[in-house]
């Protein structure tokens, strides 16, 4: 190892420790891995960053910005050779442990942060804050499911916001297994959206968007399974009421300033991580102004 690597791995005085985890999938399993690292090491300012979808130079731009603000440690799991090479060149000329996964992570985190490892077996299943507030989280998103419960959804840390059948109640769920409280409401264009919800500051609203074949394929399929939902069938599949549906969706999405995501052709792990991004980016902008 070389000694500016050497000299930007100390963490003697307590400064903030950032840990970037660049993925060119979601990044679950690299998240994973790297919670199991940490665990073993004793952190009081612990910043751990998700670089998930990482597939171009543009990307990969992002996340070069932020690491010659803040530096710290990379893990990586790409498989793409020239962003690896642009990726390791620039941790080399900042002075950043660059680590692949198949690399041992307990080694690099031991070389960064100064310390041996604790060596005891299960330190990331403990019962500590997190899993608690996992734990509420996924109470919080089941209690504000479907726009069943508006007392307390103030409270939210994001608000999904959708026609029918655009994955908001499984992307709730997995945002609550990170400990994000996440509540969605269904858009019906006969009712409209309820002007109260719009006056929260709290939360963040994400539109979920749909193409109108993929949301009559699975609104075809769940008529199938449920024959007990209200509305009628004609009006739930027909083409042209489902695409003046998503139009009408994307123009209230457009209308309050909502980033929008498109899940026609993500699967919930991909939707919840650029939500877990658009969290991120607005928390570090609240930062800056706190800052100031």
């Amino acid at each position: 190892m070389n000694d500016a690597i050497k000299d930007h791995g100390k963490n003697n005085f307590g400064n903030p420790v950032y840990v970037h985890l660049v993925s060119d999938a979601t990044g679950a399993t690299l998240q994973g891995l790297s919670e199991a690292a940490l665990s073993q090491f004793d952190i009081d300012k612990l910043h751990q960053k998700l670089w998930p979808q990482v597939k171009s130079d543009k990307q990969l731009d992002r996340v070069i910005k932020d690491l010659e603000i803040h530096g710290g440690v990379v893990f990586y799991t790409l498989v793409d050779k020239a962003l690896i090479l642009r990726l390791e060149d620039v941790c080399s000329r900042l002075g950043i442990l660059c680590v692949a996964v198949m690399a041992p992570l307990l080694d690099g985190l031991s070389a960064y942060l100064q310390q041996q490892p604790i060596g005891r077996p299960g330190l990331q299943h403990r019962l500590d804050a997190l899993y608690f507030d996992r734990m509420e989280a996924i109470d919080f998103a089941m209690g504000f499911d479907d726009g069943q419960n508006f007392d307390g959804i103030e409270s939210a840390d994001v608000i999904l916001v959708g026609v029918s059948r655009t994955s908001k109640t499984p992307t709730c769920i997995y945002l609550a297994r990170h400990g994000i409280r996440a509540a969605n409401i269904p858009l019906v264009q006969e009712i409209g959206f309820p002007e109260i919800i719009l006056s929260f500051k709290k939360p963040l609203f994400v539109g979920l968007t749909e193409s109108a074949d993929r949301l009559i394929e699975l609104r075809t399929s769940r008529l199938k399974i449920d024959d007990r939902l209200a509305m009628p069938r004609n009006c739930y599949i027909d083409p042209e009421k489902v695409e003046e549906e998503t139009n009408w969706a994307r123009k209230l999405f457009r209308s309050q300033g909502w980033p929008v995501i498109d899940v026609t052709k993500r699967s919930v792990e991909e939707t919840a991580a650029e939500i877990m991004v658009l969290l991120q980016i607005r928390q570090e902008k609240e930062d800056l102004i706190h800052a100031q």
